[in-house]
């Protein structure tokens, strides 16, 4: 069965990106997570699916479309934020909505792409390419080196922001920093995961790994772990039975979220009647 999984070359290349994307998805999710993020990550990876309309209708490839068009909608998010008096989740909502709605109308002015529109909603193994893996293995290692960079100014700020500000940390501009970094990611994994589940493939290794780890440090590492694990396992199980690779990798990630927290509160009862 291993055999025949990597004699393909397309799981080759899904098998690999799917790795970087996973490393990328526990290091930024842990901030996502923490900060309580998790709404913007959905948002703006529905934001994508305007660039995916636009990508498919002008015949250009989606992933150049999407990184600008991802970053003009975060842009666009804070602007509203800022200008006017509405919270940020109602900034997202029509943010988002908008994108989605340009999307859909980007799509039906182009005949005959049913299946791209499908691949990039719920993600393929088949839309993966040689050249797909080496972008996304060279934006995923450039974004760590910057991570790496600003890791103790991105925590500081992340537990506690008055406390970073007087200290002369520059946080709106790590923050802005930040929501770059998790529009890149969004650009690159959607055609692995799919839009519609990329927000959740962000939130949910770091979620399980926040369940049992005592530091940031260590839902991020566990986050990344986990992440990849999933990752793997999914893409084989999406190989062998021909289920969308997305849909497959986020059910086994709710499931390890499930069996974890079941773990944790029957370990906290038994704790609790000594």
């Amino acid at each position: 069965m291993l055999k025949s999984f990597f004699e393909f070359e397309f799981m080759q290349m899904a098998l690999i990106s799917g790795i970087f994307i996973s490393i990328l998805s526990g290091v930024l999710g842990a901030f996502i997570v923490q900060r309580k993020m998790s709404f913007l990550g959905s948002g703006l990876s529905h934001s994508a699916l305007g660039g995916v309309g636009l990508g498919i209708l002008l015949g250009v490839e989606p992933i150049f479309i999407i990184l600008p068009f991802v970053l003009l909608m975060a842009t666009a998010i804070f602007f509203i934020q800022e200008k006017t008096n509405l919270a940020i989740d109602t900034s997202i909502g029509i943010i988002s909505s908008a994108s989605v709605a340009l999307g859909v109308v980007f799509i039906s002015l182009k005949s005959g792409y049913s299946y791209d529109a499908y691949s990039y909603l719920f993600g393929s193994i088949l839309a993966i390419s040689k050249y797909d893996t080496i972008l996304i293995s060279i934006l995923t290692i450039a974004i760590l080196i910057i991570i790496g960079k600003f890791w103790k100014n991105l925590a500081y700020s992340t537990f506690d922001k008055e406390l970073a500000i007087s200290d002369g940390v520059k946080v709106v501009r790590d923050n802005y920093l930040l929501i770059l970094l998790i529009a890149i990611f969004i650009a690159i994994a959607i055609k692995l995961i799919g839009i519609i589940l990329t927000s959740a493939f962000l939130v949910l290794p770091a979620a399980i790994a926040k369940i049992f780890s005592k530091t940031f440090f260590q839902v991020t590492v566990f986050g990344v772990l986990i992440s990849t694990i999933t990752t793997v396992l999914g893409l084989f199980i999406s190989f062998y039975i021909n289920f969308p690779s997305g849909a497959t990798i986020i059910l086994l990630q709710t499931i390890f979220f499930v069996v974890f927290l079941l773990f944790q509160k029957l370990i906290f009862l038994k704790i609790s009647k000594k």
